[in-house]
């Protein structure tokens, strides 16, 4: 059976296209690089070196990435910064994720009045640009703790993953196994959480990571306005911010962590392509799409 398993793995990696694997690479070398941080560099990310004679010095076979203007290693910072800025965006996602496949699930089984109103809820939010809400919101709570970051930016990136969700939903409750679900006299919390949730899960999962690769830009746009991460902690933002006060001089310590960040954000936006790919319903046997006897809803 393992044997079959791994035949199994080993042909679906195949099918996998190769853009996708070098952005797994990519993916899984900045996650390796983060959590081996402490291992990889002997210096820690607000450590100053040598404030004289060390500051703002260029690339060398001491520090590959350099030093900053305070004399910090340029590489141990990416590298502790990619702890921050990936924890963060993977966070959030997961929290956005969460809360829009549990709204837009329950509002598209429930149907009726309760969608619309549901749906209106959401379209009321989404006038609200999200960047202005977060510059809002932290603006007047500043400076704001990490988990907090996380918290703000998760809980104003659902409402795209709900109407996603909702629609997957609509068709879905009609389907045969949810009916006879309901027939057998299934509640229909049970119904959302047993049946309608894990058939909606590949969709999230692509948006999931496409999502990721976007806040790490926003996270590292509100760090470079001084409203995200602050120091001493080190976060890719907050290397931007410090750095182009004098990106004249101090050229490598704005370019290497915009290289981490463009890097990061392809990568992520490839895999979730590729994922899209892989786990469209579409592609399934029986998916409405597919099945011209199935009625439209929604």
């Amino acid at each position: 059976m393992s044997a079959d398993r791994a035949g199994r793995a080993a042909r679906a990696w195949g099918r996998v296209p190769p853009g996708a694997r070098i952005a797994a690479g990519v993916i899984a070398l900045f996650v390796l690089g983060a959590l081996l941080a402490p291992w990889l560099t002997r210096y820690e990310p607000w450590q100053q070196l040598d404030i004289v004679r060390l500051q703002s010095r260029p690339p060398s076979w001491a520090h590959p990435f350099g030093t900053d203007r305070y004399s910090r290693d340029v590489l141990t910072r990416i590298l502790f910064g990619a702890r921050v800025s990936l924890s963060i965006a993977t966070l959030a996602v997961l929290v956005s994720s969460t809360v829009g496949t549990l709204y837009g699930a329950l509002a598209g089984y429930a149907g009726g009045a309760v969608d619309a109103v549901m749906m209106r809820v959401i379209d009321a939010m989404l006038s609200v640009p999200r960047v202005l809400m977060l510059i809002a919101v932290l603006a007047l709570w500043s400076p704001v703790p990490v988990t907090a970051l996380v918290l703000l930016i998760g809980l104003t990136g659902w409402f795209d993953v709900a109407r996603l969700v909702r629609g997957q939903a609509l068709a879905l409750r009609q389907r045969e196994f949810v009916v006879a679900a309901r027939s057998l006299g299934a509640s229909p919390g049970a119904i959302v959480w047993r049946h309608i949730i894990p058939n909606v899960l590949s969709p999230v999962i692509v948006a999931g990571a496409l999502a990721v690769g976007n806040v790490i830009i926003l996270e590292a746009g509100l760090s470079f306005l001084g409203i995200g991460v602050h120091e001493p902690m080190a976060s890719w933002g907050t290397m931007f911010q410090d750095a182009t006060v004098q990106f004249v001089s101090t050229w490598w310590a704005v370019i290497f962590p915009g290289i981490a960040i463009v890097a990061t954000v392809l990568a992520f936006n490839a895999l979730g392509d590729a994922l899209r790919d892989v786990l469209d319903p579409r592609q399934l046997p029986g998916h409405p799409a597919l099945d011209p006897q199935e009625p439209a809803h929604g």
